[in-house]
């Protein structure tokens, strides 16, 4: 039997697919202390290119896009085979229509950011970003919104996990574990990566969902697992049809979008302390269960099997590749 470390390796090596080459570069306008531009997109002045220190000693990019009639501010985490430079006019879109602050970052080894893709430095790498929202921006949790699509819901739940006064999240075709995306399991091995189905529980904000019922890499049943498992869902959606990596097309996807947001500014901060406050209590009240919810967990048997959709058919028996999640 392989090492725990060597099973979360080789599960490493499937989830992370960087561009190869890179779709954009950097370089200085006007000399070494000029401002940092992205080569490779359009030039946007109301855009900062920003390279950020993380606590792993990898430095990464972020890309800053400003709106001025902006309330929140909203991170973006990537899937694994996109970089920035593909995704600049899908921030563009979702900076105007909704009307947010947008920050989008390259995982380390994606993109020109430095070092090599990993569970534990997605999670650094967001750390760092959300670090420079709050000391260069000012932006607090109180104003913030992550969004994570696909492997990006790891790094995402990670850090709504730990922020007890978030905003808002949205799962975009997220996972609720690396190993789930390639077999079905009922319980959670320790050198499983990404155990987003472990983290939803401990968000103390809304969750928006958004799945495709026809995703053939991350199956349907992970976005609906998500939502059920969340301490205060929003109205998922479900886009018929929808695949893994075409969801923006959807008319429905930016309407639903725009939707939660326009509801997330209208939350006062008096409304979200008393929300925490009754899930302080709702923990309380449900401790006690605990010990028997854990021993329920360690009872259940290995099954691997591939759902189906029930509203549309997703999913066909088989097991998906983790490319383009």
């Amino acid at each position: 039997m392989l090492p725990r470390c060597s099973v979360s390796q080789l599960a490493a090596k499937f989830a992370f697919f960087p561009p190869d080459p890179p779709t954009y570069g950097l370089r200085k306008d006007g000399g070494e202390n000029g401002r940092l531009v992205a080569t490779g997109i359009p030039r946007d002045p109301a855009m900062d290119v920003l390279v950020l220190d993380t606590k792993t000693g990898n430095k990464i990019v972020a890309f800053y896009l400003k709106n001025p009639y902006a309330r929140l501010t909203m991170l973006y985490s990537h899937g694994n085979a996109a970089d920035l430079g593909q995704l600049y006019d899908l921030f563009v879109q979702l900076k105007i229509n909704l009307r947010v602050n947008l920050m989008g970052y390259d995982y380390s080894g994606y993109g020109a950011s430095t070092g090599k893709a990993s569970e534990y430095n997605t999670y650094a790498d967001i750390e760092a970003v959300y670090q420079c929202l709050e000391t260069e921006y000012g932006v607090s949790q109180e104003d913030l919104i992550v969004y994570g699509q696909s492997v990006g819901s790891g790094p995402t739940l990670h850090l709504a996990a730990r922020l007890p006064r978030l905003r808002g999240v949205v799962l975009h075709s997220a996972i609720l574990s690396g190993l789930r995306v390639l077999c079905n399991m009922n319980i959670t091995f320790c050198f499983d990566i990404y155990k987003n189905v472990n983290k939803i529980q401990k968000v103390k904000c809304p969750v928006l969902v958004i799945h495709g019922t026809e995703d053939d890499i991350v199956n349907w049943f992970h976005g609906n697992g998500l939502w059920k498992l969340a301490r205060e869902p929003y109205e998922p959606l479900w886009i018929k049809g929808g695949g893994h990596c075409n969801l923006e097309l959807y008319p429905d996807y930016i309407r639903h979008l725009c939707r939660f947001v326009q509801e997330m500014e209208s939350i006062t901060t008096a409304s979200r302390l008393r929300k925490i406050r009754q899930g302080f209590q709702h923990s309380a009240k449900t401790s006690n269960n605990s010990t028997t919810h854990k021993n329920s967990q360690r009872s259940c048997r290995l099954s691997c099997w591939w759902p189906k959709c029930p509203t549309a058919n997703g999913g066909n028996g088989q097991v998906h590749p983790w490319s383009r999640v």
